[in-house]
């Protein structure tokens, strides 16, 4: 998705509404982290460290790993505005986003976030063609892996950053897209580069250039 196609997805919530705030929230923390769908839904409020000098997110991953995803500061005032709402007891091992049934707070579905998404990816493509068909959560983890990769970020350290336990997983995050392959041919094509043969003045132009062109063509 182009940053076009995001900022279009991303407006679509009504943030005049409790549900609109938690929707937006809940694609923005997904973008920035590029967490996992199910790790997203198994944060509790314990898990979100806002008032650190360097905020970041405790995620529990694939086989119960830990790891610490750092925040924006744009995602810390998201976040903040979000909890003033949904959490204003303030209980460490309550669900980060929950829903209420029957009067009962239980953890949100995987099918609650796949119809929210639905819903705005359809009016968001009315107003941006470059809006997928299909918008999955899963989709935002592999955006913002291209970004961050497309920035400069190792492999290395990406593949730390996505929770992936082998290197050969991240791989995928590593293609070249066409603004990598646009930079790639620019820098082959420059003035710098030893393939390239300057466009020299021919030695003919010069002050004696008509004496020299009846010498070539044996006129003298």
């Amino acid at each position: 998705m182009s940053e076009e196609a995001v900022s279009a997805i991303l407006k679509q919530p009504d943030i005049t509404t409790k549900k609109g705030i938690r929707d937006q929230f809940f694609m923005i923390l997904m973008y920035d982290t590029g967490i996992r769908n199910r790790e997203i839904l198994d944060l509790c409020l314990r898990d979100f460290d806002a008032e650190s000098k360097t905020p970041c997110v405790h995620v529990t991953g694939k086989g119960n790993k830990q790891r610490i995803v750092p925040i924006m500061p744009k995602t810390v005032e998201h976040f903040k505005k979000y909890v003033e709402i949904y959490h204003p007891e303030n209980i460490p091992d309550q669900y980060l986003f929950y829903s209420v049934r029957h009067g009962m707070i239980q953890q949100m579905s995987d099918d609650n976030v796949a119809r929210f998404m639905e819903i705005y990816n359809r009016k968001a493509k009315l107003e941006c063609r470059e809006v997928p068909d299909y918008l999955h959560p899963h989709m935002w983890r592999h955006l913002r892996s291209i970004h961050l990769y497309r920035a400069g970020m190792p492999l290395a350290l990406l593949a730390e950053w996505l929770g992936h336990a082998q290197l050969e997983t991240t791989q995928i995050y590593a293609y070249a897209d066409t603004e990598m392959k646009r930079e790639a041919i620019k820098k082959a094509t420059d003035n710098m580069n030893p393939f390239i043969v300057k466009e020299e003045k021919p030695c003919w132009k010069n002050e004696n250039s008509e004496e020299l062109i009846r010498k070539l063509y044996g006129l003298r």
